[in-house]
């Protein structure tokens, strides 16, 4: 075993500009915290616990690691952006639709657009106005959420033109049975069918801008108003879809009532019990991991991910299986999710820390159980009578979301029973 003396936690460097030393930087980081883990858990077995010096060391490297994977992240996010605005050989309606938003946003003319929304017969356009971004802004808006967001990057995504969503759903399925060849075919049981509704809610913000940058032909304004709601717009909408009340916004997955999973009925969300207060268990901590996968049925089990927070993900690093091996792997190159008993991991801020009674891990197949719902698109407004001398714009989209197949997802709860 290495040193104790040999075993430094690992520094927190600046982001590295290339992808590969990032991940080489953290599978370093994975490699100190084996040894100073592995030596915490000798000496907790050699005299019931561990020194102050070691359990000071695991955290260092522990928070060394999430600052290293939020970097990794970072470098992923970037490599992913595509250039607004510079896509190869857009057709004739996209640079017009461009040149025209372009003029609205500099200038406040917004005769381009409208003459092209009216060709549109668009719908869009409410009483209190406002122009669709041209495709290429709105597609980049979209993908950034996607890298930010993990939930609307695991979850079922579609577009409507309406307010609201509705989808029929059969809890129970048809019923079927057999029968000889050459007896009567009974009538089968009618399937009962329920009917989920998914409102759209409004996001907004509202990104200021003086005249003299706007008037600056050199700086790229899509870009600039990406740059301003994407993320304010991904926090915004990664908070609702985990925790959301439904009332003016989405409604998340820690919102919807929670029974033990041997007591489920459709319309709830099934947990499995950590078994222990407001933690793991002591002994066999992992087993309570095992029984939520496995609480989850095999044709949905094969899409899952686990869903946690960094704290949640830093705590389960030290679990290891009988034969020692530990349970927590790391992506396998990079731009991948690190794992965990063989099932990716999505990282959600927004899910609640480890303590007594939280539901701290979801596991299941989102892309099943959970619906985002986005209509018509990113909206801009244009304002510049309200902040003189700034000009604001006044960003909205509307989205919905909620559980839309309570069998795919299971939760952890840190809890006795």
């Amino acid at each position: 075993m290495t040193d104790m003396a040999q075993t430094a936690a690992p520094e927190i460097k600046a982001v590295p500009e290339n992808l590969d030393a990032a991940f080489d930087d953290f599978m370093q980081a994975f490699e100190a915290f084996k040894d100073v883990n592995d030596r915490r858990l000798d000496e907790i077995e050699r005299k019931l616990t561990a020194d102050v010096v070691t359990r000071d060391k695991m955290d260092r490297i522990n928070r060394a690691m999430d600052e290293q994977k939020k970097a990794l992240g970072q470098l992923v996010l970037k490599k992913v952006r595509p250039a607004l605005g510079r896509l190869d050989g857009p057709s004739p309606e996209a640079a017009e639709h461009k040149a025209a938003f372009d003029a609205y946003i500099r200038r406040g003319d917004e005769a381009g657009l409208r003459d092209l929304e009216s060709k549109a017969f668009s719908a869009g356009t409410g009483a209190d106005g406002g122009y669709l971004v041209p495709p290429e802004t709105d597609t980049e808006i979209g993908r950034r959420l996607s890298a930010v967001s993990p939930i609307r990057a695991l979850a079922t995504v579609r577009q409507v033109s309406g307010a609201v969503l509705k989808k029929p759903f059969s809890p129970t399925g048809l019923t079927a049975g057999w029968v000889a060849e050459t007896a009567s075919r009974p009538q089968t049981a009618t399937p009962q069918l329920s009917e989920l509704s998914f409102p759209t809610m409004e996001l907004y913000a509202m990104p200021a801008a003086t005249q003299a940058l706007l008037d600056d032909a050199a700086v790229d304004i899509e870009a600039w108003i990406s740059g301003e709601v994407d993320i304010v717009f991904a926090e915004q909408e990664g908070t609702a879809f985990t925790s959301g009340d439904g009332t003016n916004k989405p409604k998340g997955i820690l919102s919807y009532t929670t029974v033990a999973d041997a007591s489920w009925t459709w319309g709830n969300i099934g947990y499995i019990a950590s078994g222990a207060a407001g933690a793991f268990k002591s002994t066999g901590p992992s087993d309570a991991l095992i029984d939520t996968i496995y609480a989850v049925k095999a044709g949905h089990r094969q899409n899952a991910h686990f869903l946690m927070n960094r704290k949640t993900q830093g705590e389960i690093r030290k679990f290891k299986d009988a034969d020692g091996n530990y349970l927590w792997r790391p992506p396998a190159s990079a731009g991948q999710s690190a794992s965990l008993m063989g099932f990716p991991i999505a990282e959600a801020e927004d899910m609640p820390d480890i303590g007594a009674n939280s539901l701290s891990i979801a596991f299941g197949d989102f892309r099943a159980g959970y619906l985002v719902v986005d209509r018509m698109g990113v909206r801009v407004l244009r304002d510049p009578y309200s902040a003189k001398p700034y000009v604001l714009f006044y960003t909205t989209k509307r989205v919905g979301g909620g559980v839309q197949n309570f069998e795919a997802i299971k939760l952890m709860k840190v809890a006795v029973s």
